[in-house]
């Protein structure tokens, strides 16, 4: 592999990132992927992409595997390159497309965590003074009621909140937007929170969460006011965003057992990904079951 080579690398990411408009944490992880695969491709003196065959491919994919990788991993990895040379078939690069009956390992599918429902209740009812506990709350309270990821809350602008309404427009995974629900507490809390926000914002500051200066409020700034609240409610697990998307999924399936509204609030492009609460939902069933049904519970 030349410098060429380097280069189609480097315009494709570009790509992902300008036209796509992929998320920076994407476009990061399929650059390690495909700089991994540039120096394997090196390792194996493999001359350019075009003269990368299915073989390579499967090598690679192994190579990978026995470093570590798990399955999901692999799946990333597997999509990079095939986005990869789709983007090289367009530009007259290549002439093949070398990975398409290539497989990743499967990978047992762990469930996600989640707070019950009294812990999560606990979680989002803070109590205090001030315009930071305001916005704790108002933060604590969205997530909860709405599901949103990490990166679209804290990219929220004033106006992507309809108060009337009671809906917020979210911008998710592959840039694609939805509205979502907000529910009564999570608008009150936002109020309140909105009537403090003016005296911390900066007057051009249009993000509708921002830090003790005035500026949009960053991830790893979230990331830890949960925790610090979670250590103030009395919760003594970890406590961080995805979490409480989990605990909202899995709260309103066992609620509605409307899978395909769970999907739409969560803004999954495939239904087999919102399918996991089902199984966090049986196990609760499960669970129920084995304390309460005469022929489950064990002799005294």
């Amino acid at each position: 592999m030349g410098d060429a080579d380097q280069a189609w690398l480097a315009r494709f990411l570009d790509a992902l990132r300008d036209q796509r408009r992929l998320s920076p944490h994407t476009v990061s992880a399929y650059r390690r992927d495909l700089d991994r695969l540039l120096k394997f491709c090196r390792e194996q003196d493999v001359a350019s992409w075009s003269k990368l065959d299915e073989h390579h491919v499967r090598a690679w994919i192994s190579a990978e595997h026995r470093r570590g990788l798990g399955g999901r991993s692999l799946q990333r990895a597997l999509s990079a390159l095939r986005a990869l040379f789709r983007f090289l078939l367009e530009e007259g690069v290549v002439t093949a497309y070398p990975a398409g009956d290539v497989r990743a390992p499967k990978t047992p599918r762990k469930l996600p965590h989640t707070l019950d429902v009294d812990q999560a209740v606990r979680l989002v009812e803070v109590t205090g003074e001030g315009p930071l506990v305001g916005r704790d709350r108002a933060i604590l309270e969205l997530f909860y009621s709405s599901g949103l990821r990490l990166a679209e809350l804290v990219s929220l602008d004033l106006g992507d909140l309809d108060m009337a309404d009671a809906v917020v427009q979210v911008v998710g995974k592959g840039n694609k937007s939805r509205r979502v629900p907000v529910g009564r507490h999570a608008v009150e809390a936002l109020q309140a929170w909105l009537q403090h926000r003016a005296a911390l914002a900066k007057p051009e500051q249009t993000a509708l969460f921002v830090n003790r200066r005035g500026m949009r409020l960053s991830p790893r700034g979230v990331q830890d006011r949960l925790k610090h609240w979670a250590r103030r409610q009395g919760i003594e697990i970890n406590v961080h965003p995805h979490l409480l998307r989990h605990s909202f999924a899995s709260h309103m399936l066992e609620s509605s057992g409307d899978l395909r509204a769970v999907q739409e609030l969560l803004g999954h492009a495939d239904i087999s990904t919102t399918q996991i609460y089902t199984h966090l939902d049986f196990q609760h069933l499960a669970r129920v079951y084995d304390q309460a049904h005469p022929k489950a519970r064990k002799k005294e």
